[in-house]
Formats: C-alpha cells, sequence, structure tokens
C-alpha cells in the first residue's frame, strides 16, 4: 500500500469552480467537466462520484480516488413546538457547529454559523463562553446549506423549500472573510451551485469596519449590524469590538456603505432590561441612523442559563418601538423562534462541550 493511501481525502466542496477547472486541466481533462461534477453535488445533492452517469468511469474512478463529497454528521435535533429545528453537527476534528431551520409561512430561513466558537466576546451571547476555537472552511459553511436543502426536500409533502440564509450563528463571519465570501459565491451561483439569491443571504456582524466596505464590493448579500447600545460605554461593555471600532467610527462606514438600489442596511438591536430599553435610548437611536438609510430589528433578549442579563417587559419592548415608529424608522420586533429548545446561539454546542 502507498504512503498516499493513508492521506485523507479532500471534500470537493473546499474547492472553487475555477479551482476544479485548474485540478481537472491538469490531470489533462476537459474544463467543461467541471460544472458537471458540480451539478451533481448541489442540483442532485448526490454524494458519490460513480452516481454522476454523464461523466466516464475514468473520470470518476479518478475523482473518486482523489476527493470525497462529504456530508455534516448530525449528532443532535431539537424540534420546537414551532416548528423550528436546531441542528448541532460534527466537523471532521470532533468540533462541534450549529444551524438553526427556521419554519416560515411560504419557505424556511437557515441560520448558519461561520466559525467554531467567537472571538468577540459578547457578553449577551452564550456562543461567547467557549471562546474561539477555530473559523470554519468554505466547505464546512456550504456543508450545512447544502445538507438542510436536502433534509427539507425530503418531505415531498412540504412545498416550502429553504430559500434564506443568516449569518447570524456561531462567529463573526466577517473575521472569516475569504472562506465566506468564497461560500456565498457558491450558495448563489445559478449555474454551478445552491442557486440561492443573493437579496435572501444577510450576513451579520459585530461591527469589523474595515471589512464592511469589502462585503459591499465583493458580494451583493445583505448587511445586518449588531448594534445593540447607543452610547460607546454601554456598547464597550456589552461588545468589546466597540473599543477598536466605535459607534461614530461603525456608522460613519455604514453611511458610506455600497447599498444597491432599494436595500438598506438592517440595524439589530438586543433588548437588555435595565441596560439599552430606556425611552431615552430609543431616541438617541433614532438620532444615530437619521444619515442611513435603514432598518431596524428589535430583539428582545434571549434568555439563558448563567447569564445575568434578562429581557425586558412587554410594555417597554412595545413603547421602544413606538417611539422608532413615530419617527419613520421601519421597525420589527423579531421574536426568537425555537423558545422551548436550546434557541441561544451556542446553547446546544455548549452542552455538548461540558
Amino acid at each position: 500500500m502507498l504512503m498516499n493511501d493513508f492521506l485523507p481525502k479532500t471534500d470537493i466542496k473546499e474547492m472553487s469552480h475555477p479551482q476544479i477547472i485548474k485540478w481537472l486541466e491538469s490531470n489533462k481533462i476537459a474544463p467543461y467537466r467541471a460544472g458537471q461534477v458540480l451539478k451533481w453535488i448541489y442540483f442532485r445533492q448526490t454524494d458519490r462520484f460513480d452516481e454522476m452517469s454523464d461523466i466516464s468511469m475514468q473520470i470518476r474512478q479518478l475523482l473518486s480516488d482523489h476527493f470525497v463529497i462529504a456530508r455534516l454528521p448530525i449528532k443532535n435535533v431539537e424540534l420546537s413546538k414551532d416548528g423550528s429545528r436546531k441542528y448541532l453537527f460534527e466537523l471532521q476534528d470532533q468540533n462541534f457547529i450549529e444551524s438553526v431551520l427556521i419554519l416560515e409561512k411560504n419557505h424556511y430561513t437557515l441560520c448558519i454559523s461561520s466559525q467554531v466558537g467567537c472571538a468577540q466576546g459578547c457578553l449577551f451571547c452564550n456562543t461567547a463562553c467557549g471562546g474561539f476555537i477555530r473559523n470554519l472552511t468554505r466547505g464546512e459553511i456550504i456543508s450545512q446549506v447544502r445538507d438542510l436543502i436536502h433534509e427539507v426536500n425530503k418531505d415531498a409533502t412540504d412545498k416550502r423549500r429553504l430559500s434564506n440564509v443568516v449569518f447570524m450563528g456561531m462567529g463573526e463571519p466577517l473575521a472569516n472573510y475569504k472562506n465566506l465570501v468564497s461560500a456565498i459565491e457558491t450558495l448563489t451561483d445559478s449555474q454551478f451551485g445552491l442557486q440561492l439569491s443573493n437579496r435572501r443571504i444577510t450576513v451579520s456582524t459585530a461591527g469589523i469596519v474595515p471589512r464592511l466596505y469589502d462585503l459591499g464590493r465583493d458580494t451583493d448579500v445583505n448587511l445586518a449590524v449588531s448594534l445593540n447600545a447607543t452610547d460607546d460605554k454601554t456598547r464597550s461593555r456589552l461588545m468589546p469590538i466597540n473599543r477598536m471600532y466605535p459607534i461614530a467610527m461603525l456608522l460613519d462606514a455604514c453611511r458610506n456603505y455600497p447599498l444597491r438600489p432599494h436595500r438598506r442596511i438592517t440595524f439589530e438591536y438586543i433588548l437588555l432590561k435595565g441596560i439599552n430599553d430606556s425611552e431615552e435610548d430609543a431616541r438617541r437611536l433614532t438620532r444615530l441612523l437619521k444619515p442611513i438609510r435603514s432598518k431596524i430589528n428589535l430583539i428582545p433578549f434571549n434568555e439563558f442559563f448563567d447569564c445575568s442579563f434578562q429581557r425586558p417587559d412587554e410594555s417597554t419592548i412595545v413603547r421602544f418601538q413606538q417611539i422608532l415608529l413615530d419617527n419613520h424608522y421601519t421597525v420589527m420586533i423579531r421574536r426568537s423562534k425555537g423558545q422551548d429548545i436550546s434557541a441561544a446561539c451556542g446553547q446546544l454546542r455548549s452542552r455538548m462541550i461540558k
């Protein structure tokens, strides 16, 4: 047996379309074969090269000798009474990540992870409790979407499809920029990828200012900014990243963000009882966002074990929203799905690694 037989094979989803073309050409195979392979992987959801019937046996064998088409092992699934499903996936190195499949009226939205853990240290986020382990690869990001499209499509009686993806799970997407953008290219590739619309993909960030312009230049997806406070003292306490990129710097980057016509930046604001939920906070928020084409998602805090923060009273939440509405903002109160399961970001993983 040759030494190479002991080396693990590469998941072919780690390779972009141009990279597969280059590999094929290095093996004297016509470049158009790359498109055929990718259609089998992403359109037809095959897991085996020998099923690719429009490709010669010789090429299929060569691909099998060098690559695999991997699925993420599902270690746990929690089902909520509202139809949401939280998946715990095990990675090849025995780390764990989460994805949340959210049942909407006419479609599914998938919240996916971009890192194992997170280095941002936001006090209200359960993911931060486990610290940062590593970035996800492009293949691991894509697999979350590909695998759960496959899960959804198994039920022939359910006509809803997975059409929306949000990078709001574990990790800071802009801290894994190269793999994020590469994965988005495959998610939105209408010829050889997963055919999702750019308008239905949202990247949420804590505010890595230097990467904001890059995202607007390199992609056509939606931007969501996790703001969560209206003054630097409070935001720096909640989100340490604010000490490097304070509110004025962050909002200046948002004002200069290359927004497409008819698009707006979503500002996410987690409401924490007695911390950032006062009427003055609401009024200050209206002033801060005035020059920016924006909409606001108010997110009542989703409490989790061993966290000192609390969810505000319903009357406080509604009053906060009304002040924003009175100032002509588009405002949604985003009710957390899956509150009867491990709904807080990182909660299911944290139970596994304890």
